[in-house]
């Protein structure tokens, strides 16, 4: 008799898989600081949470979490700086400052 049937049938090896979800994040992320400001950086917080979420509940086949987490800091950071940057905005049109939005189209200067 042979040795081999000593011994128990080894498992398949299961590989893990990058996120999908998580790469979409990460590069929504990056491109939202310079191509699609606002709209990047939603896509990049919603794909993120998707993916963490997908993450967890895979058992271990998926992986990415770290560029889920990148995405999501990108897109945060983006949006909390426009938040500040419109709140600024309308603190100064409120105190009366004047704004040149587009050089001299705004100007009441003929």
């Amino acid at each position: 008799m042979s040795d081999i049937q000593n011994y128990p049938p080894v498992p398949p090896t299961i590989y893990a898989q990058t996120s999908t979800l998580a790469v979409i994040s990460l590069i929504f992320g990056i491109i939202c600081w310079f191509v699609v400001p606002f709209v990047g950086a939603v896509v990049a917080v919603i794909t993120g949470h998707m993916a963490k979420s997908e993450i967890r509940s895979s058992g271990g086949t998926k992986t990415g979490d770290g560029m889920a987490t990148a995405g999501l800091v990108l897109g945060y950071l983006h949006l909390g700086l426009t938040v500040v940057g419109i709140c600024i905005l309308f603190a100064l049109l409120a105190m009366g400052v004047s704004i040149p939005l587009c050089g001299t189209l705004f100007s009441n200067q003929h």
